[in-house]
């Protein structure tokens, strides 16, 4: 049955079919569907890309922690050996051998200087530190993999868009550390409600962009700061820069400027509605031979 739809006269103008509304909330359904399907797709597809990245991130501490724990054993096994005579030298004591006491003590003082052990006591410190801090990377490194690659609960969250950066970073390191050198401008921003896995993406797309974007070395710039009711975060390259009619088509699905195998062509478009999901802005300027600035406003009220 369907529903009569009246002008201000009384005349009817119209039939809203159930059926219609039914289809059409379907149809909504099922867009939202794809959508959220294509983002985690593209999200996916943009950490299979940093896979070899972030697991070249995690090997290099796990190097040096294997090769810390193998002159560990090394060094356990000298102090063992200077232990061991330590205590035949108190039992001698003990037992009071006077004859054997001298002995014993030449001995240890030889064990001492063979093992070199004001050395060895400065270089444990040292090797058990820099063991923990590569455990401390891997840890935040999984932490932050994690964040990334879970299916969004669909909930908003409160986030400082500070910490998303930092962690985006631990993701994207491998990418830009030989491509740029990274200046952080991070200023004192509010919390704002939001989807931080989505925003993440975001950050991570705009990053690996701008490092695709140097040739040899140059800059990367990030910036965060509150402009009136909005926060803002910018990231800016010194990369070769984009022309003015790509500019103006770099938001759409499956376009890139990138050479095939480089990108999925959906990085910027699934950001380009993340960004107005949260009822956002995302700007750009760019200079071919110059680079590039993306500007990201969110604002900072709920909607």
């Amino acid at each position: 049955m369907g529903r009569g739809h009246r002008n201000h006269s009384g005349a009817v103008i119209g039939i809203i079919n159930s059926r219609d509304i039914t289809r059409r909330k379907r149809a909504e359904e099922e867009l939202h569907a794809a959508q959220a399907h294509l983002l985690q797709s593209e999200k996916m597809a943009s950490l299979g890309q940093l896979a070899a990245g972030v697991a070249h991130e995690i090997n290099n501490p796990v190097g040096f922690v294997s090769s810390n724990l193998r002159t560990l054993e090394e060094y356990m096994a000298e102090l063992i050996q200077l232990i061991s005579g330590y205590g035949s030298l108190l039992a001698v004591v003990e037992r009071g051998e006077g004859d054997a006491v001298e002995g014993e003590r030449k001995r240890v003082r030889s064990l001492e200087k063979e093992v070199n052990v004001g050395f060895l006591l400065e270089d444990l410190s040292r090797l058990v530190a820099q063991s923990l801090d590569g455990m401390e990377r891997i840890r935040q490194i999984i932490k932050d993999l994690k964040e990334f690659s879970h299916v969004d609960q669909g909930e908003r969250m409160r986030m400082n868009l500070n910490q998303g950066i930092e962690s985006t970073l631990n993701i994207v390191w491998n990418e830009l550390k030989y491509k740029a050198e990274v200046i952080k401008e991070l200023g004192e921003i509010p919390e704002i409600l939001c989807y931080p896995q989505q925003i993440n993406q975001v950050f991570m797309n705009l990053l690996v962009n701008a490092a695709h974007a140097i040739r040899e070395r140059g800059k990367i710039w990030i910036r965060s700061r509150v402009e009136g009711d909005w926060i803002v975060v910018e990231i800016e390259d010194t990369g070769c820069g984009i022309s003015e009619e790509h500019v103006k088509k770099i938001f759409d699905p499956f376009f890139t400027t990138k050479p095939v195998g480089k990108g999925t062509g959906l990085g910027l478009s699934v950001s380009y509605g993340i960004v107005q999901t949260h009822n956002g802005k995302i700007e750009v300027e760019s200079a071919v031979g110059k680079g590039t600035k993306f500007r990201l406003l969110l604002p900072m009220t709920v909607a």
